[in-house]
Formats: C-alpha cells, sequence, structure tokens
C-alpha cells in the first residue's frame, strides 16, 4: 500500500486546474488509510521534537520505538499543566522545551480556569498545514454547490487585538495570524478567491471602519456576490445590526461614489476607492428600497439575489442564533464548513449542505494525532490516566469523547475540552458532531464563562445590595441571543430589605459581574463590541419554587435537584421570564485593554498591547 502524502504547503483556496480532484482524492486518500496515517504523524512529531525538552523528560527520544514509549508514558495534560513551560518561552527561553523548531508566535485562545487567554505556542510549519485544509474547502463545497466561481463571496473576516510578550513573540488570535500571513495575502488570485472584501479593509485596526468598509463592499459587489458569511454566527449578525443602523449612510457613499469621511485610514480609503469607482445612483436606490422596509425578514436574499448559502458556525453555542439567521436569511441554507482551534486545525464537514442540526465534521488525519478520552473517564472522579485513551480508528459510533491532541507545534496528549459524539465514519476516519465545551455556562460570542467563574464574580455583586438589607436567594443564568449582539442575562430571586433598591444600584450590580468576568468578555464588550450589556433581570419571590416544581414533574428527584446555574431558550427562560419585576442593564463597558497581564502563576506575563 502507498505510504500516505504528507500535508504540504499549500496556497490557502487557491485551485490550479484539476486541483479540486486532487484535493478530493487527498481526502479519501488519507481518511482510507486513517490508522497508517496517524501512526506516521505521530512518529514524525515525535522524530521532529526528539531535542525537546518536555519528551526528554519522559525518556521518550532514546527509547528505541519512540511511538511505543509515547504511548506507554506520556501522561495527559491541561493547560495548567503546561503553562510553567509556556511561561519560560514567553519570557524569552529559546531552548527547546515544548518544540524541536522554534516557536514562531503564540496564539490566543479563550480561557483558563483563571479566566485569561490562554497562550498556545506554534510554529512556523503550522501556517502550512492550515493553509492545506483552507484548500480543501471549495472542492468539498462545489460537489454541492457547482458554479463558484462565478461570483464573488462576501466574508466578513476581522483582525482582533494581539500583543507581545516579554520574549518579543507576538501573542494573537489564531485567525488574526492567518489574516496577516504570506498564506493568505499572498494567496493566488483565482475566480474561487474572489472576495468583495479588499485586504486592507480586513487588516484594518478599528472594527468601526472595517465594518463599514467590508459591507460598503459588499453592497458594490451586490450583483456578483453567490455566498456570504463570517467565521462565527454571532459576528455575522452584527454585520447584519451595522447595516441596519448605517445603511442610509453607505447608499449615500454608493450614490455620491464618495467614501465617508469618517473612514479615515488611508489604506481603507484608497482600497474601497478603487470598488467604489463613481457614482452609482441606480444601485443605491436598489438598496435603499430593500432596507427601507417594515420588515428585514429575507434580507439576505434581497440584498444579495444570488446568494446561494451563508457560511458561519452554528454548531455548539452558536446554535442559539439559528432562529435569527433564518429570519434574515429567507430560507438560505447554513453551511458549517470547518472544525478548528487555537490548538490546531482539525476538519472539515463533507456534506457541507446538511441541515446545522446534522452537522458532522470529519477529521483529516494528517493534522496532528489524535486520540480520544471517553466522557464517562473524564467525569468520573477516579484519576484520568492515558490508558483510558482510545486512537481515531477506534472510536465507537453514538459514543462521546473529549479531544485530545499532540501537535507538530509541541502539545502532547493535550485535553482540548471539546466534548464530541461520533457520527458516522468517512472511510476508516470518523466523524464527529460537535456537543460542547467542558465546563463552559456562558458564551455568545468567543467567549466562555464557566460555573465558579461566574459564581465568583456574583458573589462579589451582591455585595451592594446590602446596605439596603436585601440578600440573593437563588439565581440562574442564560445566554440572550435574540438581541444583536447578544448578552448575558442573570435571572436574581431576591430577599428584599427595610429599603427598597434603587435601580442604579442593580445597574452597578451588573457591572461589578463585568469588571469580574475574564479578558475575552471584557474585550467583547469594550473594543469587539461582540457582546452586548449584561443584564440582570429580578423575579418574584417564590419563582425558583415553581422552577423546581417544573423541573419535578418533568421526573426530576426531589432529593437530587439543585437549580441549574445556566438555562437554555425554551419552557424554563419562558416562566423565569414571566415572573419579572424589574429589569437592569450594565450602565458602561467594564475596563479592558489590550495591555492587561496575561493570566498566569507567577504573575510574570506582561502583554504589552499594540493595538487590534
Amino acid at each position: 500500500m502507498p505510504e500516505a502524502p504528507t500535508a504540504k504547503a499549500a496556497p490557502a483556496c487557491g485551485y490550479a486546474p484539476g486541483a479540486h480532484a486532487e484535493a478530493l482524492e487527498f481526502i479519501e486518500h488519507v481518511t482510507a488509510n486513517a490508522g497508517q496515517v496517524q501512526r506516521r504523524v505521530l512518529g514524525e512529531i515525535l522524530a521532529q521534537n526528539a531535542p525537546a525538552e518536555y519528551l526528554r523528560r519522559y525518556g521518550i527520544p532514546g527509547s528505541p520505538d519512540v511511538v511505543d514509549a509515547f504511548r506507554r508514558l506520556v501522561p495527559l495534560v491541561t493547560y495548567e499543566g503546561l503553562q510553567p513551560d509556556i511561561l519560560r518561552i514567553a519570557n524569552g527561553d529559546t531552548s527547546p522545551i515544548l518544540s524541536g523548531k522554534p516557536i514562531s508566535e503564540f496564539l490566543t485562545s479563550s480561557g483558563t480556569s483563571g479566566g485569561e487567554r490562554k497562550l498556545m505556542p506554534t510554529i512556523a510549519d503550522e501556517m502550512n498545514r492550515r493553509s492545506m485544509l483552507y484548500s480543501l474547502l471549495v472542492p468539498v463545497m462545489s460537489q454541492s454547490v457547482p458554479g463558484l466561481d462565478k461570483g464573488k463571496a462576501m466574508y466578513l473576516l476581522f483582525v482582533k487585538a494581539e500583543s507581545r510578550t516579554p520574549g518579543g513573540l507576538a501573542a494573537r488570535p489564531v485567525l488574526t495570524s492567518y489574516y496577516r500571513s504570506r498564506q493568505f495575502l499572498d494567496r493566488p488570485r483565482d475566480p474561487y478567491t474572489a472576495y468583495t472584501s479588499p485586504d486592507e479593509a480586513i487588516l484594518c485596526v478599528d472594527s468601526y471602519q472595517s465594518m463599514y468598509a467590508q459591507l460598503l463592499c459588499g453592497l458594490v459587489h451586490r450583483a456578483d456576490v453567490l455566498r456570504v458569511g463570517a467565521v462565527f454566527a454571532s459576528g455575522f449578525l452584527r454585520a447584519i445590526h451595522f447595516l441596519e443602523k448605517h445603511w442610509p449612510r453607505l447608499c449615500r457613499d454608493i450614490r455620491t461614489g464618495e467614501l465617508d469621511a469618517e473612514i479615515t485610514d488611508r489604506s481603507v480609503r484608497d482600497a474601497v476607492g478603487r470598488v467604489l469607482r463613481g457614482a452609482d445612483p441606480a444601485l443605491a436606490d436598489a438598496i435603499e428600497d430593500e432596507c427601507a422596509r417594515a420588515s428585514w425578514e429575507g434580507i439576505i436574499r434581497r440584498l444579495w439575489p444570488r446568494t446561494k448559502y451563508i457560511d458561519v458556525i452554528v454548531t455548539g453555542t452558536m446554535s442559539q442564533y439559528i432562529p435569527t439567521l433564518e429570519f434574515y436569511g429567507g430560507g438560505l441554507p447554513l453551511t458549517c464548513t470547518m472544525y478548528a482551534s487555537s490548538e490546531c486545525y482539525f476538519g472539515l464537514n463533507l456534506n457541507p449542505m446538511c441541515k446545522p442540526s446534522d452537522v458532522a465534521y470529519t477529521l483529516i488525519p494528517t493534522m496532528c494525532y489524535y486520540e480520544f478520552l471517553p466522557v464517562h473517564c473524564s467525569n468520573a472522579n477516579a484519576e484520568i490516566s492515558h490508558r483510558d485513551l482510545v486512537d481515531l480508528v477506534d472510536v465507537k459510533l453514538g459514543h462521546e469523547y473529549e479531544l485530545v491532541v499532540t501537535t507538530y507545534s509541541g502539545l502532547y496528549r493535550y485535553r482540548v475540552g471539546d466534548v464530541l459524539r461520533v457520527a458516522g465514519f468517512k472511510n476508516k476516519a470518523p466523524m464527529f458532531s460537535f456537543v460542547r465545551r467542558q465546563n463552559v455556562a456562558l458564551s455568545v460570542d468567543s467567549d466562555k464563562t464557566d460555573e465558579t467563574e461566574l459564581h465568583a464574580a456574583m458573589s462579589g455583586a451582591v455585595q451592594h445590595l446590602a446596605p439596603f438589607g436585601a440578600s440573593l436567594v437563588e439565581y440562574t443564568s442564560y445566554a440572550d441571543a435574540t438581541t444583536i449582539p447578544g448578552h448575558y442575562v442573570l435571572f436574581w430571586e431576591l430577599r428584599a430589605g427595610s429599603t427598597a433598591v434603587p435601580a442604579s444600584v442593580f445597574e452597578e450590580c451588573c457591572l461589578s459581574v463585568e469588571e469580574a468576568l475574564n479578558s475575552v468578555y471584557r474585550q467583547g464588550r469594550a473594543c469587539d463590541r461582540s457582546i452586548g450589556p449584561l443584564e440582570i433581570r429580578v423575579v418574584a419571590e417564590g419563582t425558583f419554587d415553581k422552577l423546581m416544581d417544573y423541573a419535578l414533574s418533568r421526573g426530576a428527584s426531589i432529593n437530587q435537584y439543585k437549580a441549574p446555574r445556566c438555562v437554555r431558550p425554551g419552557p424554563v427562560v419562558e416562566l423565569l421570564d414571566a415572573r419579572v419585576q424589574g429589569r437592569y442593564f450594565s450602565p458602561k463597558c467594564p475596563k479592558w485593554s489590550p495591555g492587561n497581564k496575561q493570566w498566569n502563576k507567577s504573575n510574570d506575563l506582561v502583554s504589552n498591547g499594540n493595538g487590534a
């Protein structure tokens, strides 16, 4: 049997003649030989990283069979377990600690147990693997949707805040890293990479100017747009909300052929000027006719009539946005194409036109070495052992697992925290449905807040009630996706004191909770504006008794019942909302700056902010 091909550097989304067939053949081959490919990938990782101190601690490089030694000796690890090594690298230690190749930058991932961003080490070669996975997207999609080379894609893409570690390495989100890379900026121009957004608009550090410019260009190219999207559903809906607010100004620009004076970034002005190409009153009138209607139902179809689908992530916590997307999309299919994280890019949805509830991702065996921890093990009180791990080709249909990866960049048996369910197989490679993030209670965008963090934030906020003799009886939380942007809601049942609590005090409570949440949340509120103001809804006395009665009527045990700390849209939220007596919102954004200290136990890693 021929050896499975190695993932090579490939231009992001660039296709020479016949490349679609070559890409599909690659997928077929690596999934048919998933076991052999995985063993080879692990061997490559261990050989490349043989100088790494981390592997030498366990005696791996000196073993006659390094693959077997790895399986026997290397333990499972979480971010907290790697943090001392990561801090050494961040503070300037250039010795081979985790990787045999130099760490090129850190990718900032959301929340540790302490609430701050994780720093994921990566190497320069990893960008080629990410680009290779991107290069498979259009060949897969073109099987279901032909003719994607006959128009443009209106993808709304943005960079986020980045910083420098004391050792001088960049620390930034994985997509910001990708959009600034040569693989993206120097991608071959062909019909499948015709985007409406100029690169200058995507890379603009000002989120308002970036959004304005990208939407304006998308409207100018209205007749050519075949697909629209963003990374997350929440981000795409923020763009629609922005359009609802600013369409008169955008129409004026198209009508006059002059870009709004508030767009001051010179590179953006020059790039958008090349797109506008003079006044177009007829186009402005057509857009105005659609936007001025009383209802925005189906606005995507109406503004971009050739659009075939909306490409956004709507799995996991993003599923809460599906009804709103369907309202604006007017029946357009919602596609989820890729599964990736800051730790590594993983796989593709090989049936991208399926319903969101049926999305399953096929993990590409060349991306990293995969192992899986059965959920019954990860939830058990007993000590978790690497002996509980299951290989990629040995997972069972219908079973749930926590994803564990070993990467070329120097993560070894790293617990990603994603819980996946085996939904089927592509040849020998399993297809996984995303179930949830471990321990995440609330999320509306890229933020992740767990119950422990929320409880700590709540405990501080309720102290504002003490001067009035009021106290908190019970609470729960809810991520409200009916607003744009989405926001956190806290349902509070109080025991009243002798003095009524003023509205301003409840507003202080809202802000106090926000100030105590992690920097990812606060950045979403204060900088990205991807999260709306936190809301407290005070409910009538006895509400949580009613909630317990409802749970018992549904079969819960009275001996084991406890109030949920997070609830989902549906009957429970309806019950709570029916008993709301007051609603209060955070009066301003919490403090945040890219100069905040990154979370670490020694408090010696300072993030020197240099903007978004």
